[in-house]
């Protein structure tokens, strides 16, 4: 399962983040697709970097980047999301729609856009196909939060068709979908920060033990539901914070108060899930940072440090 989250510090700069929930590593590195890489798209052919270059977390798969999330030097990120169930893409490309396949389409919208205005009214026309990269990765059942330094949107596609959501709250988990997250966030709107003023039964007067007191009821497990309550009370709650450090920290505090733990919830097949990575892209400064399960300590990658007009995809 996963959780990804956007904010904005005081400045206005964007900060956007997540979790990757699993059992094992996928093999992942922080991968920089360069402004001077082409790829070639399952169905619309070569296409280039018009987003300029790109960073985020991914495995390579025929010298094509499949990132798990990345975000463009203009800002725009993605993260694409566990969605088992529920998501169903189209089976095959339709005429006269814009297909793209799923394993591409974070690569996509970062490559081919910079602000979530310009990808929302995009989206009208295209379809998203069920068509891997290749038999060794089969098509992940997905859905993707996508976000700039304005506000972000969550993208689905089920039975039902293509749909795009506002995201007030600027966080996804999983399963079911966002509506539905969005309607049962009603059933937790007695949720405050505050300490509780005194209170009198008859003669009794009764104060809180300390803080949280009004918390009571916040759910606390790892159930997708559960985060998605969670999260949103986190990153709706956090104070604004002025600094590159500042918002760092909170985006990883945040995402650690949904963090799996090893041993605390197994999957199906009897494996435990855990949070494998959590990362995240700072806007003001174009810079990845991230941390593993088995090494707390937060790295950084700044684009900056790399050959940006290369050819090449820079594998970290």
């Amino acid at each position: 399962m996963c959780t990804g989250v956007r904010f904005n510090g005081s400045n206005g700069e964007m900060y956007f983040g997540r979790n990757l929930d699993w059992s094992v590593p996928y093999g992942q590195k922080v991968v920089i697709t360069p402004r001077g890489y082409k790829y070639n798209s399952a169905f619309l052919g070569e296409m280039t970097m018009k987003g300029g270059a790109i960073i985020g977390m991914a495995i390579v798969a025929d010298n094509t980047p499949l990132y798990f999330d990345c975000a463009n030097e203009q800002g725009l990120a993605i993260a694409g999301l566990n969605f088992p169930g529920y998501a169903k893409y189209a089976d095959m490309a339709i005429n006269n729609k814009v297909n793209v396949a799923a394993y591409e389409f974070p690569l996509w919208v970062v490559a081919n856009f910079t602000t979530v205005d310009d990808i929302e009214k995009a989206l009208k026309d295209v379809i998203i196909v069920a068509k891997p990269i290749n038999d060794q990765y089969p098509v992940s059942q997905l859905h993707w939060i996508i976000g700039d330094v304005k506000r972000s949107i969550v993208v689905e596609c089920t039975e039902r068709g293509m749909e795009v959501f506002h995201n007030d709250v600027d966080v996804l988990t999983n399963q079911p979908g966002y509506g539905w997250h969005q309607e049962n966030l009603r059933n937790y709107m007695n949720l405050f920060p505050q300490m509780p003023k005194e209170v009198k039964w008859e003669k009794a007067k009764m104060t809180a033990f300390g803080s949280g007191s009004l918390m009571r009821g916040l759910p606390g497990d790892y159930y997708a539901p559960s985060r998605f309550v969670r999260v949103a009370y986190l990153n709706t709650h956090y104070p604004a914070k002025t600094s590159e450090e500042e918002n760092v920290s909170r985006m990883f505090h945040t995402l650690t108060g949904v963090a799996m733990i090893d041993g605390a919830a197994a999957m199906a097949d009897g494996a435990y899930e855990k949070t494998i990575y959590t990362g995240g892209y700072s806007a003001a400064t174009k810079t990845y940072y991230y941390n593993t399960y088995d090494d707390p300590a937060i790295q950084k990658v700044a684009m900056g440090e790399h050959n940006l007009d290369s050819a090449e995809l820079v594998q970290i």
